[in-house]
């Protein structure tokens, strides 16, 4: 915010009777001084309860105080009354004078010392017990304070949430703006200077947000928006603590949502990820492919001479940075355990895969953040949001063709758990045909050579799209289990996992599917399918498209559209509360 855009908090003294609108500051301390002056240590009466129009009849001002506009008269310690000086005034208060009407009744405004409700000590906030901080992206020197508002109507819209779903806990979530970019000096007025003139405010919208990823991608700029960001949350977070000196006495947690290119560095400063030493793997890497081919003994002599030349180098670097600590080699550190890391229509995915993140056989969430970094991950994002991608398939490949999971709206009456949701699939339809004898091995679907079929509607479940045909054509038997898994498990060159006992398909040689190459994916009662491995935890979120929402509208305005919506308020709020709530329901059992 700039000094113009900073808003004032005052501290409401005099009040008016009925309205309870507080009086302007500059008028009400020179109330609130002369009424010390005048007043101190005489008794109030014993009893809080303001009569609205006590009458004043017959009663001389026992003191005045004349204001530029106004004047007050004191009839006793708790009768104030308040006049206005303007001549109309005025002339109307001397002709209901004369009409037998007293001053104060006719045109005089009852002032209160104090509000209408005294105060209790159940009045004062809940307690703290989670802080979210709120990073942006892009774009902020081009609206610098619109981070502010953006993590006011996201608190908005959670104080609603939290008033209609989680009033019975004594808890109480805080959501922190993040502002880390105006801070930053970068490269000062450089690009500016090199502009042209021409569709000059289109040049300098693109210069004030889109240029901040190519600052990012920069080796010379990138450690400075990344420190920016960090010394903001440490800032921030030590500050919070000393004005709430019980929050880390009591355990209370931190959560991140970070918005757009804000995920990427917000996942760079809690990894320590560094391109200085993806560069070294690299080198590293070429060194043992040179080891590996054929060379002659010159060129055998020259790589020794210039491995021990390298090795020399780094124990000299060592030795330097023995003696002066290096910031580009030292990976920032927050001074805070992230509880939950809420990215909003994130570019992660793409710079990780960018980076050689590849899908691993493991379901967890370490592949790409490890749980001693934060515990929980999760991506939320628009289906029509340009600049989202899924990061479940970074973790295992089948993923791909597995729909992201979809978030309740608000008012959802009785929602199912999302631990409880059963992965559904997006285009099982056209893989369910048999292979006759004569076709080839060359001809079924897998994962490296299966066109890209059109997607169904996400959450759109095999059971809604044909379950009697599909589980009508698994009775056949013959090459589905791996025509259906060629799509959703991995190729043939991986070894076969044993299935888990006492699943469906999974018991008996008699009760296996034929399969190409890769074992057969088990039906469950319900009528999903159920991969062999699968995640321990969902982390991809999707929004519900709206009935009547043009897709391509909604991917021009779907990027910026997360801060007021009231399902995203519900999903925060239900990983933010779930221990709380999980803590409130054993106890009441317990009561039981």
């Amino acid at each position: 915010f700039s000094e113009t855009e900073k808003i004032p908090v005052m501290r409401g003294q005099w009040f008016i009777d009925g309205t309870w609108q507080p009086l302007e500051e500059e008028e009400s301390n020179l109330i609130e001084q002369e009424h010390l002056n005048r007043f101190k240590g005489q008794q109030l009466q014993e009893s809080f309860d303001m009569e609205v129009s006590k009458p004043v009849d017959g009663k001389e001002a026992i003191h005045s105080l004349k204001l530029s506009r106004n004047h007050v008269d004191w009839h006793s310690v708790d009768e104030v009354y308040l006049y206005s000086d303007a001549t109309t005034s005025k002339i109307a208060r001397t002709v209901t004078q004369k009409l037998g009407f007293s001053k104060a009744s006719s045109s005089g405004t009852r002032l209160h010392r104090g509000y209408v409700e005294e105060a209790t000590l159940e009045d004062k906030p809940p307690q703290t017990s989670h802080i979210v901080f709120v990073v942006h992206g892009i774009g902020q020197k081009m609206d610098q304070g619109r981070i502010i508002k953006n993590t006011a109507m996201m608190r908005d819209t959670a104080r609603k949430i939290e008033e209609k779903y989680f009033s019975n806990l004594a808890t109480h979530v805080e959501f922190l703006p993040v502002e880390w970019r105006s801070k930053l000096t970068l490269d000062g007025d450089t690009v500016d200077s090199i502009t042209p003139d021409k569709v000059r405010g289109l040049r300098d919208m693109l210069n004030s947000s889109a240029m901040d990823i190519m600052y990012y991608t920069s080796p010379l700029y990138r450690d400075e928006l990344v420190k920016g960001l960090q010394q903001e949350l440490n800032r921030l977070y030590t500050l919070f603590c000393s004005r709430n000196p019980e929050f880390e006495e009591k355990g209370g947690k931190v959560s991140i949502v970070s918005h757009s290119l804000g995920c990427v560095i917000t996942y760079d400063i809690m990894t320590g990820w560094n391109p200085v030493r993806l560069y070294e793997q690299l080198l590293q890497k070429e060194e043992e492919e040179l080891e590996d081919r054929w060379m002659s003994y010159e060129e055998q002599r020259l790589l020794e001479e210039l491995y021990v030349t390298k090795q020399r180098l780094k124990e000299i670097e060592e030795r330097l940075h023995g003696l002066k600590a290096s910031t580009i080699s030292k990976p920032p550190v927050l001074k805070f355990k992230v509880e939950n890391f809420f990215c909003m229509g994130s570019p992660l995915a793409v710079f990780l895969a960018l980076r050689g993140i590849r899908p691993g056989n493991s379901g967890s969430q370490d592949h790409i953040l490890p749980r001693t970094i934060c515990n929980r991950l999760l991506n939320i994002f628009h289906p029509t949001d340009p600049v989202a991608y899924r990061l479940e398939p970074l973790i295992l490949k089948h993923y791909s063709n597995i729909s992201p999971v979809q978030i309740h709206w608000y008012n959802t009456a009785n929602p199912l758990p999302y631990e409880h949701m059963k992965p559904s699939f997006l285009n099982p339809t056209k893989e369910t045909t048999s292979v006759t004898d004569g076709e080839s091995v060359s001809t079924v679907p897998s994962p490296t050579t299966s066109p890209v079929m059109v997607r169904r509607h996400y959450g759109e479940s095999i059971t809604n799209i044909g379950k009697a045909s599909i589980l009508g054509a698994a009775s056949i038997g013959k090459g589905l289990g791996g025509m259906l898994f060629s799509r959703f498990g991995r190729s043939s060159t991986t070894t076969p996992q044993t299935l888990e006992p006492g699943k469906d398909g999974a018991e008996g040689d008699d009760k296996k599917a034929t399969t190409v190459g890769t074992p057969p994916l088990p039906h469950s009662s319900s009528g999903f399918l159920e991969p062999i491995v699968e995640l321990e935890h969902r982390i991809d979120f999707e929004l519900r498209e709206g009935l009547v929402e043009s897709r391509y509208w909604s991917a021009v305005t779907s990027h910026t559209a997360y801060w007021s919506s009231l399902d995203i308020a519900l999903f925060l709020l239900t990983f933010m509360y779930k221990h709380d709530q999980e803590d409130t329901d054993k106890s009441n059992l317990d009561a039981i």
